[in-house]
């Protein structure tokens, strides 16, 4: 399959995407759009490599990978993402798409559809991390603000320890949850050195914007969108698999399962064949 690479200039951003396949696409089908966030074009290779017959096309969030910005900020909010993908949308001019959203790009995606409603025929989001949409909101945001702190006090190790221990807890966040030590980084395989860096997008407070959306059901009903939001088998009771079921409810569906788990998609860490599997067939009901 070719592949294309473009540069895009958007109001404070330079975004770089990818379009892998013909345009017009060769079976006559929209483009297939995958996004993440904070994860980069490169993290869907593999699940891309499954639809050789499809026109695919990645990107990269603004200030994330090849994407650079230049509106002197360091927050990733869902509404301006939203407004980048629509523009990448307008410059390939193949659409509207068919997109899979994953993660924070989930969140994109809700925002996406509810701002631009023509621009997406089918949106599957998987596990989007929506803090609003739990019963136990207000804890969820004490626990995501843990690992902030974490970070801040001790650097990347630490905090992406206490990022695993917060995304693999097993249902609300309870008292035991917060009574817990912080765990150990060696524990992880990680370094306890401090390197200083206290920029990334998973572990300090610049993407809260994100999973502290509230999607706009009224909006998102109203788009001639069909609109999927799916969650993973395998993910259990952990904290995206519980708020992609409480954003499923607030649309009033039930959450899609998927194979494998948050990151099933990925070579080597899920099960990206049998997920290609069902997100063909998703995108194939009429």
């Amino acid at each position: 399959m070719t592949m294309t690479t473009h540069t895009l200039e958007t109001a404070g951003a330079a975004l770089a995407y990818d379009v892998h396949g013909p345009l017009p696409p060769a079976d006559g089908r929209p483009p297939l759009f995958m996004i993440g966030q904070p994860m980069t074009a490169g993290g869907f290779g593999a699940l891309r490599s499954y639809f050789p017959d499809r026109t695919v096309i990645t990107y990269d969030p603004r200030g994330l990978g090849r994407s650079t910005r230049s509106d002197g900020r360091v927050d990733q909010s869902p509404s301006v993402q939203a407004d980048d993908v629509h523009a990448v949308i307008e410059a390939v001019g193949a659409g509207p798409v068919e997109m899979f959203a994953s993660s924070g790009g989930a969140v994109t995606a809700l925002a996406l559809v509810a701002a631009h409603p023509g621009d997406v025929v089918t949106l599957v989001a998987h596990e989007p991390p929506l803090i609003p949409a739990l019963p136990d909101a207000e804890a969820a945001e004490r626990a995501r603000a843990g690992v902030r702190d974490v970070y801040e006090a001790k650097g990347a190790g630490a905090g992406m320890a206490a990022f695993i221990a917060m995304t693999s807890w097993q249902g609300e966040f309870t008292d035991e949850y917060f009574a817990r030590p912080a765990p150990d980084p060696a524990a992880f395989g990680m370094s306890v050195e401090d390197d200083g860096s206290r920029d990334d997008p998973l572990l300090s407070d610049h993407a809260w914007a994100i999973s502290s959306h509230r999607p706009d059901p009224e909006a998102l009903a109203a788009a001639p969108t069909r609109v999927v939001i799916a969650v993973g088998e395998e993910t259990g009771e952990v904290y995206t698999a519980r708020t992609a079921r409480a954003t499923a409810r607030v649309l009033g569906q039930e959450a899609t399962p998927f194979p494998s788990h948050h990151l099933g998609f990925l070579d080597g860490v899920g099960r990206p064949d049998a997920f290609a599997t069902r997100l063909r067939e998703v995108l194939n009901v009429e």
